[in-house]
């Protein structure tokens, strides 16, 4: 396949672009600032082309650009493409919030990464330590053809298990199931509570607990909680455990928190984001 990296210079374009380069497929990559050119030439020793060039007969177009540039890159290049192009956008919010151009004779396909699960076999410590994804540690991914005919989301599943590999498991969602994934699941949800941990830990440093101590007690209990929690291991909860949480729910979460799921507070959530 011709394959055309939109923002091939930046953090997440030099990420997909070292996985496309190793790829059999023709990759050409679009990077219109200084900066990423030469990040480019230095970190994957591949030159940028022009838009017009990497878009002409290109079948995929990655676009590789935050989800609040995703309206404006899009409305220039997806005008450009001939019929049966497919456009690959890496997150769900932008087409959610209807930032891509109508045009029913092309494919729009959405990817996501679910990066390395915490519980893992990672044996290397390269695998270890990448925590993203996309270099040496599996991870799953999810995917939604959101318009084109059905045969185009092999295509599509083809391509995003170049860029996110190595893979552990591919998921087929709907573009509104990846939404209630991210942002409400991972990022409303769990980055917030996350961010809380971390303000609790800090509050327990404040209060005399030495910071690593604070920082090895609460990361281990993470470690063992939520492999109970999910499943990963066989176990049960202490009854006072059991009776903190029961304590500490109603204190610390509202009662109606699981309308971050409902469409309405969904939308509004993506319309902020992008």
């Amino acid at each position: 396949m011709k394959i055309a990296l939109i923002g091939a210079g930046g953090k997440m374009g030099v990420r997909l672009g070292r996985n496309l380069a190793r790829s059999t497929h023709e990759i050409r990559y679009v990077e219109i600032s200084e900066a990423g050119q030469a990040r480019l030439r230095d970190e994957l020793g591949v030159a940028a082309t022009t838009q017009a060039e990497a878009l002409d007969g290109a079948e995929v177009v990655i676009l590789a650009v935050p989800d609040t540039a995703i309206g404006a890159v899009s409305a220039k290049i997806v005008p450009e493409l001939r019929p049966g192009t497919m456009v690959v956008i890496l997150d769900a919010a932008a087409p959610y919030a209807g930032h891509l151009p109508k045009r029913g004779d092309i494919s729009y396909f959405v990817t996501h990464p679910c990066h390395p699960p915490i519980f893992n076999d990672e044996t290397t410590p390269e695998g270890r330590n990448d925590h993203f994804g996309g270099i040496a540690a599996r991870q799953s991914i999810v995917s939604a053809l959101m318009q084109g005919p059905e045969a185009d989301f092999a295509k599509g599943e083809e391509v995003a298990r170049i860029i996110w590999a190595p893979i552990l498991r591919s998921h087929r969602l709907s573009m509104e199931q990846i939404a209630l994934l991210e942002p409400a699941l991972a990022e409303t949800l769990a980055a917030s509570l996350l961010a809380v941990m971390k303000q609790g830990m800090e509050e327990v440093v404040a209060r005399g607990v030495p910071a690593e101590a604070a920082r090895d007690f609460l990361l281990g209990h993470l470690n063992i909680l939520g492999a109970v929690t999910f499943g990963h291991v066989q176990g049960v909860f202490s009854d006072a455990c059991n009776k903190a949480i029961e304590n500490g729910l109603p204190r610390l979460m509202r009662d109606d928190w699981k309308g971050i799921f409902e469409p309405a507070e969904l939308a509004e959530s993506i319309r902020r984001i992008t």
